[in-house]
């Protein structure tokens, strides 16, 4: 897999996101099906990059609880 520019990528947070500061931001990377995810508080800081395969299963996982531990 070739690096990311994460400088380049236009990120965003959740509408649900509120003001606390605990999000995170995703930015789809131009040019390839990869999605770059980051702490919010750590702009900075390193990213997850996931395939869009990875990405989908993921956010499925999330919506319909097969991801929630506290089961």
């Amino acid at each position: 897999m070739h690096p990311v520019d994460l400088s380049r990528l236009a990120w965003r947070k959740s509408s649900y996101s509120g003001a606390n500061g605990n999000c995170v931001e995703i930015a789809p990377a131009r040019g390839s099906a990869l999605i770059a995810v980051r702490d919010s508080k750590d702009q900075s800081g390193p990213a997850l990059v996931f395939t869009a395969g990875q990405w989908s299963a993921f956010t499925t996982g999330i919506k319909d609880g097969s991801l929630d531990l506290r089961a």
